[in-house]
């Protein structure tokens, strides 16, 4: 019995030691592969989810399962902390291009002229390339209607950085404030765009909008979640918040 204990003790600081090296999340697919001779996948859980409770009882780091897998990062009340190390900020969005990807989030896939349709407003293209160089959105194919739209829809990095493992956690819409701007947890990296295309990129997606005129549906807090859809064919997982 105590050597048995002693293979498990060992099997967890493995998982421990590759969770921690890791540059993104790790499906748990991937995480079984680390043992030879093979350790059970239903035994890999039991050890992640004591290892979690390992971590959560010390306060600072926890081990949470994303879109993309098992990774380690640090607690939200730990970031005042991180932020004077790395006092240079990501970039801010403005409620331009978090509503559009709201609506995205909830009503994809999405084409364009939707969105255009729900906000009442003109959707520039620097704020659909904002959130697609961001990650958080994706072309997923094309709506057979004429001209063939663009279907747009949130990937897997989306969801890590928002700590969700599928779509279905997202919070309803009718707990989200139709007034402030929508705003996503920020995520501790360096800025997407270099100094001088982010200056462009601030002033596009900051300009007046251009108003389009209203559409019969053009209320974002009356829709509805999205299902999710082929969640394994989005982008490859994001870097991990922090480990």
């Amino acid at each position: 019995m105590s050597l048995f204990l002693d293979e498990l003790t060992h099997a967890k600081r493995v998982l421990e030691a590759v969770l921690m090296a890791s540059h993104e999340a790790l499906p748990l697919d991937e995480i079984v592969k680390v043992f030879d001779p093979p350790v059970p996948m239903e035994t890999v859980r039991l050890l992640l989810a004591d290892l979690g409770a390992e971590w959560k009882a010390r306060g600072s780091c926890e081990l949470v399962q994303v879109a993309g897998g098992y990774r380690f990062q640090t607690r939200v009340e730990m970031q005042p902390f991180l932020d004077r190390l790395s006092p240079e900020k990501p970039p801010k969005y403005s409620r331009a291009v978090m509503e559009t990807l709201a609506i995205i989030a909830y009503r994809q896939p999405a084409t364009r002229g939707e969105i255009e349709a729900i906000r009442g407003v003109a959707v520039s293209t620097n704020i659909l390339k904002a959130l697609e160089d961001r990650s958080w959105i994706e072309v997923i194919g094309h709506k057979d209607t004429p001209g063939r739209p663009a279907l747009y829809a949130t990937t897997k990095e989306f969801l890590n950085d928002l700590s969700l493992r599928s779509l279905s956690e997202l919070p309803p819409l009718a707990e989200l404030d139709a007034h402030p701007a929508l705003e996503l947890p920020e995520v501790p990296q360096e800025p997407v765009y270099p100094e001088q295309a982010r200056l462009d990129h601030e002033r596009d997606v900051n300009a007046p909008d251009t108003v389009l005129p209203q559409s019969a549906d053009a209320n974002l807090f009356e829709l509805q979640p999205a299902e999710p859809h082929s969640p394994d064919a989005h982008l490859s997982p994001s870097t991990p918040t922090v480990h």
